[in-house]
Parts: C-alpha cells; sequence; structure tokens
C-alpha cells in the first residue's frame, strides 16, 4: 500500500492579493514563509521516501518544508498545476465580478459546464491532476509520498475519488494553505485517511481565517475584492488633486505648502509614460483609491517606482491597501523589474507600518526633499 500527503501549496500572492492564479507563477508571502515552517515541523516526524510538486514556484517553495530537512530530491510535474485559468490569469476577483458577473457565480458555485475563458474546466483539471498522482503512486509502491498541488486541483481530485456527482460539486469545502490529506493507494483504489487538515497552523497565520469568501454560515462581512482601471483624465483629474491633497495634509498637516501644479506635472509624466500611469481602484462602481506608477525613475536599477498609493480614509482599516501593492507587482513584473520603490514620511506612522508588514524595507533616505523621506523598497523575483 502507498501512502500519499498531498497537501496544498502555502500563502501566495494571489491569496494575499486577491488575484487570479492558476498557471500564473506567484510567489509565496510572508505569512506563507510562516506556514511552511509550521508545516516542516508537522512532517518532522513522518518518514517520507519521496517528494513531487508541480512545477510552479508556489508548490516547489511549499515542499521546501518536507525535502529539504529529509535530504530528498524534489520532482516536479506539470500535470500537478492548478486549473488553467486562461483570460482571467492575474486578473482580480473583482474585476471578474465586474465584467463577467455571471462566468464568476458558475465558479463560485462550481457549475460543471463552468470553463475558464481560452482555459479548462473544472473536470478537465480533476482528471488531469488525479492522472499524475496515479502514475506517482505507481510507481512508488508500499512507499509514503509527498505531493505539493493546488486548491481547486485538490478539491476536484477528492471529488473523483469520493465519487462525487458534478452537480454536487458545490458541496464540497475549500481547503487552507498548507492543509494535508492522506490517502492511501492499492490495487488501483484510492482511500481518504483525512482531508483538508491544516492544525500545524494557529490563528495568526492562518489564510482563511482573515478572508470570509469561503463561509457558508453568513457571520462575517464579505470580502472587498477591488478591479482596476486607467484614469480618464480629462474628466477625473480633480479625484487624483483631491486625493493628493487629502494625503499631503494628513501626513504633513497644512503648514507645509501644498504643490498641486507639481504633483499633476507629476501624474501627467506617468500618463505619458503608460496609460496605467495613474490607476483608479474601483469597489463596484465606485473609485477608493489610486495607485500612480513611474516606469522610469529606478529603472536602471530593476525597480518600478510608485510615486503615490492611496485608499480613502473611510476605508482605511479594511486592509485594502494591500491590492494596490499586488496590481503595482503585476504591472512592473512583466516589463523585468524586480523590486518595488516608494517613498513614504517616517513620521507617517500608520504607512510606515503597512509598508513594512507587507515587506517593503527602508534602504536610504529621499535627498533634497521638502520634507523627510524614507525610500523603501520590496523585493519580487522569483530568485534570490
Amino acid at each position: 500500500m502507498t501512502t500519499i500527503y498531498l497537501v496544498r501549496h502555502a500563502e501566495a500572492e494571489g491569496n494575499l492579493y486577491r488575484r487570479i492564479h492558476g498557471w500564473y507563477n506567484a510567489l509565496i508571502t510572508d505569512n506563507g514563509f510562516a506556514q511552511i515552517k509550521a508545516l516542516e515541523e508537522r512532517f518532522r516526524d513522518i518518514p517520507v521516501d519521496a517528494v513531487y510538486a508541480s512545477d510552479l514556484y508556489r508548490t516547489m517553495t511549499t515542499a521546501r518544508a518536507v525535502y529539504v530537512p529529509k535530504g530528498l530530491e524534489l520532482h516536479t510535474d506539470s500535470e500537478l498545476r492548478e486549473v488553467h485559468m486562461g483570460d482571467w490569469e492575474d486578473q482580480t476577483w473583482g474585476g471578474v465580478r465586474h465584467f463577467d458577473p455571471q462566468g464568476m457565480d458558475r465558479f463560485n458555485h462550481s457549475d460543471p459546464d463552468w470553463r475558464a475563458p481560452n482555459g479548462e474546466n473544472l473536470d478537465e483539471v480533476g482528471r488531469r491532476v488525479s492522472g499524475a498522482i496515479r502514475r506517482i503512486a505507481e510507481q512508488h509502491p508500499d512507499q509514503t509520498i509527498a505531493i505539493f498541488c493546488h486548491g481547486t486541483a485538490i478539491r476536484q481530485t477528492l471529488a473523483n475519488i469520493k465519487g462525487i456527482a458534478p452537480q454536487d460539486w458545490h458541496s464540497l469545502g475549500h481547503s487552507e494553505n498548507t492543509a494535508v490529506n492522506r490517502l492511501t493507494y492499492e490495487d488501483g483504489q484510492f482511500q481518504i485517511v483525512f482531508e483538508g487538515d491544516a492544525s500545524h497552523l494557529d490563528e495568526s497565520i492562518s489564510t482563511l481565517a482573515k478572508q470570509a469568501w469561503w463561509r457558508k454560515d453568513g457571520k462575517t462581512s464579505k470580502d472587498v475584492n477591488l478591479w482596476f482601471r486607467p484614469i480618464n483624465w480629462a474628466a477625473e483629474e480633480h479625484l487624483y488633486l483631491e486625493a493628493r491633497h487629502d494625503a499631503w495634509t494628513d501626513t504633513h498637516g497644512s503648514a507645509i505648502f501644498f504643490d498641486g501644479e507639481g504633483f499633476l506635472e507629476g501624474a501627467r509624466t506617468s500618463l505619458a509614460q503608460s496609460p496605467w500611469g495613474v490607476t483608479l481602484a474601483m469597489s463596484g462602481d465606485k473609485v477608493i483609491g489610486i495607485l500612480q506608477l513611474d516606469t522610469q525613475r529606478y529603472s536602471q536599477d530593476g525597480a518600478g517606482y510608485i510615486p503615490f498609493c492611496y485608499i480613502i480614509p473611510e476605508l482605511r482599516e479594511q486592509s485594502l491597501g494591500v491590492q494596490l501593492i499586488g496590481q503595482a507587482v503585476s504591472f512592473f513584473r512583466p516589463l523585468g523589474r524586480d523590486k518595488l520603490r516608494l517613498r513614504c514620511a517616517p513620521y507617517n506612522d500608520r504607512a510606515q507600518h503597512f509598508y513594512k508588514k507587507y515587506g517593503f524595507a527602508k534602504i536610504g533616505e529621499e535627498q533634497g526633499s521638502r520634507v523627510p523621506l524614507d525610500i523603501m523598497e520590496k523585493y519580487i523575483g522569483y530568485e534570490r
């Protein structure tokens, strides 16, 4: 009999930034690395003969919890990948909800007729991953193997093992990041010993504890998933100027001169570089934030520059700003940038705490500025 530990990857950028990542090669978050450490402790005394993962960064990184301490080789297999999300890849959940609400509803209800545009459907990913796990299990008779995979892929694999009819897929639960499923395989048959066990995580590093999308009890408010669009400068320039003024006075007070025209000129420069140079963060049809992106400054250092990152005051305590950081990552990474940079006043305690929480660290101080500014940086590359 072969024993299989089927493990979901640790928290990755898509989980944090609320973006759709199937085959998109997302990174593990800082919280995800804490989950990996807890997973390593869980497997400390569990014998494992072989370790497999999909060939995506988030599963290969999570697999280090097992194969590194045990001195094993990591085998990668593209057939273990998550469902291919086609045209939805790296879009925000809020954006797909806004532009394709029917498609989103079908996906959320595990509709057998749903298919990612130019991607896969749920049956296809279930068959693909189930077949890969069977093939791997047959290569390791009477051994113990750990396989690192993805949420929807694991969910559909378990549905196949249980023989759940497509019309009942919606009844399946959702697993936590690094949740462990234990299976056995013998005489061509799988058996489930336990599933979705994340008892190695405490609430402080749980991903699902911070989100509500998966709950069915209705006891918590819904998550706010944003979408983004370029500003219509001719009609919405005033929104940018008002946000800049609010941010300035909130940080520096009214005694220091607010150079509105200077900020407007900076925005025009960003827009000359890209229509996304000034990006509006949207919740439904409401503008709730602004993200300014500059492709030229710090480009010689391989960094993407964020001159302005803003959430309206009434929503600043709802952890929405991280989705703006995710949008910046999505914009700059395809340009070959492996870092994000921004400037933040050292006495802006709220902003300093926010940026440090999500991986920014001070690397210097701006010279010649009218106000003190720390230069802060976040690494977004795949290797370090």
